[in-house]
């Protein structure tokens, strides 16, 4: 192995990390609330479709929703207890969605019913992925891309490489650092299973030069044998983005419109890969994850251990409670998280941070006019004009936004972050695209009609 430094990709930003507030804490298990709510969709693609109904008994591990086509995920019960209801819920995207909600059986145990998965080093490619699939596993850095169909490449294509993403480049969060640090055997052992299930070569394993000794850590377990390669960047922002780690990585550019397999890569997120191991070593679905709770908003900041489906109130009291001055509160970090409207709403599998922000950093900022500085043009790690795309959003010329390409923005926000204006580029783009998507299905609805 080989050890890089400082690597990285084009344009980005450099915000403050602000990760001194939770990186030298041990992740902790929070005790199992009351009650767990869990979203049918809190993955990419089609929601899981429950296999419960209310009144009935669960164990802690079981499965309570099926796959609800080929892009979804299962869902397995976070606890022993019984199901109450199957119904509305609050999510962290401020809608109401069909969930699954159970109470937990405070005389039990809550011992695992663990799954079975068998030896990875005797099964098949194809074996290993329906594992993974039945384990219900997403990407946990959070776009929560079901984890099966990034190891199905289609027919032709092949995952050459395959890299672990434990950039965790956003401000604050420090769940993929403890996961390097504290379940390192669990990395491990996930980087041989998929390693096997996609065929690869060679595995790299990506992170920031603020997370180097977790880096040296990891490169000193690593059996001599194993072909990985640990790479440690330069802190910068949006370096865990797919396309910019792949950049950092192998210097290939993944073409506007495509996909990493298409560059003969396949990147997973280092909490994934650990959750996998852990599978295969002691029989774990998705059913908990480590989130970052921190910001100057709450009390206590921790890394915990939190059951999917958890409510934000009961880790805000597990944390302490919230400073009365507390503004707004971010699933995620402060650059791409969400904003969240109530205290009921449940972590889910993709929650990698919980975030509370204070009046002195939650500042409203008056809007001026574009000055054509450009300072989003050398920010843009996509190579777009922000403030061309930002004046056809403010006239909502939407369809003349597809001419600039604005379909291929990732929302980093890394061009609102360094505008002197302080105009909402991101929020604008985000509206914009939204529209777009919803004209391109009618168009599709009315084509299907006809």
């Amino acid at each position: 192995m080989s050890w890089a430094s400082a690597r990285t990709f084009r344009h980005g930003v450099h915000p403050g990390d602000f990760k001194e507030l939770t990186r030298n804490l041990p992740v902790e298990r929070v005790a199992f609330p009351d009650v767990l709510t869990l979203p049918l969709s809190q993955h990419l693609g089609a929601p899981s479709v429950p296999v419960v109904s209310p009144g009935d008994c669960v164990r802690r591990g079981q499965l309570i929703a099926d796959s609800g086509g080929y892009v979804s995920s299962r869902l397995h019960a976070p606890c022993s207890g019984t199901v109450r209801s199957v119904g509305p819920a609050h999510h962290a995207s401020g809608k109401l969605v069909d969930a699954i909600t159970i109470d937990r059986d405070r005389a039990s145990a809550q011992k695992l019913q663990a799954m079975r998965p068998g030896d990875w080093r005797t099964q098949s490619r194809e074996e290993i992925v329906a594992q993974v699939a039945a384990g219900g596993f997403v990407g946990l850095g959070g776009a929560a891309f079901p984890t099966h169909v990034k190891l199905t490449p289609p027919e032709g294509k092949h995952a050459r490489f395959f890299i672990v993403n434990a950039a965790e480049c956003e401000p604050y969060l420090n769940s993929d650092y403890r996961i390097l640090l504290e379940r390192t055997d669990a990395v491990i052992e996930g980087i041989k299973v998929l390693l096997k299930a996609l065929g690869s070569e060679k595995a790299f394993v990506g992170t920031e030069d603020n997370k180097a000794d977790a880096a040296t850590l990891l490169r000193e377990r690593l059996p001599p044998d194993l072909p990985v390669e640990v790479l440690v960047f330069e802190t910068k922002y949006p370096q865990g983005a797919e396309k910019m780690l792949i950049d950092a990585v192998l210097h290939r550019e993944v073409p506007a419109g495509r996909l990493p397999i298409d560059a003969h890569v396949v990147v997973n997120n280092v909490g994934t890969v650990a959750g996998i191991g852990n599978m295969y070593l002691r029989g774990e679905p998705l059913i908990e994850r480590v989130v970052t709770v921190t910001g100057p908003g709450i009390r206590d900041p921790r890394n915990l251990l939190v059951p999917v489906g958890t409510s934000l109130q009961h880790v805000i009291d597990h944390c302490g409670g919230i400073h009365p001055e507390t503004r707004q509160i971010l699933f995620g970090g402060p650059m791409m998280g969400q904003a969240q409207r109530f205290l009921d709403v449940p972590v889910m599998k993709g929650t990698s941070g919980i975030l509370f922000l204070t009046d002195q950093e939650v500042v409203e900022r008056q809007e001026y006019a574009c000055i054509k500085c450009l300072r989003c043009v050398d920010a843009c790690p996509v190579y777009l004009n922000p403030s061309r795309l930002g004046a056809l959003a403010k006239s909502r010329l939407y369809e003349d936004m597809l001419d600039h390409h604005i379909m291929n923005c990732m929302e980093c926000a890394s061009c609102s972050f360094v505008c002197p204006s302080n105009i909402p580029l991101v929020q604008r783009f985000r509206v914009a695209k939204g529209l777009l998507k919803e004209q391109a299905a009618r168009e599709r609805a009315r084509e299907v009609a006809t």
